[in-house]
């Protein structure tokens, strides 16, 4: 039997993006249910509980990824507007049959020289079991969207 701690782990990225942190961060906060006009692979947000933009409402994202339609019922955990970062937590859906807990945390950060920002995505998570693989593809759709988002951004 393995450890928790083998169970837990932590993934991050960080995309550099032209678009202003708020401007980003804006569109998770306030309008998650347009991010799907903007990518392929979201197909909706609906809110489930609560306000937009408040924590303790509850959200749901259609997506898709590693070829298959998924959801996720998330619950927005934490809002930081000085450090222009959401925490959502995975309450339901298919994240969870392969983890205990998993948290999306969104931090944007302006850059201290020039135009644009840095987009991290940091994915804390518990496994059921130690054969479950770490979310990397998960990281990568995070890339995606987050390019996708900040292509829409340049142009708007």
């Amino acid at each position: 039997m393995s450890s928790s701690t083998e169970l837990c782990g932590k993934l991050e990225t960080n995309v550099e993006i032209k678009a202003p942190a708020e401007k980003f961060y804006h569109i998770f906060k306030h309008t998650p249910h347009n991010v799907h006009n903007h990518t392929e692979n979201f197909h909706g947000c609906e809110l489930h509980e609560g306000e937009w933009g408040t924590e303790g409402s509850i959200i749901c994202w259609d997506y898709f990824h590693d070829g298959k339609k998924r959801v996720s019922k998330q619950i927005v955990e934490a809002i930081d507007d000085e450090k222009i970062s959401i925490t959502f937590k995975c309450i339901e859906g298919d994240l969870m049959e392969h983890y205990k807990n998993f948290k999306i945390i969104l931090v944007v950060t302006p850059k201290a020289e020039g135009e644009g920002s840095i987009v991290h995505w940091c994915f804390d998570y518990e496994k059921h079991h130690d054969e479950i693989i770490d979310p990397h593809t998960l990281i990568e759709l995070a890339n995606e969207v987050t390019n996708d988002l900040a292509s829409h951004l340049a142009q708007a």
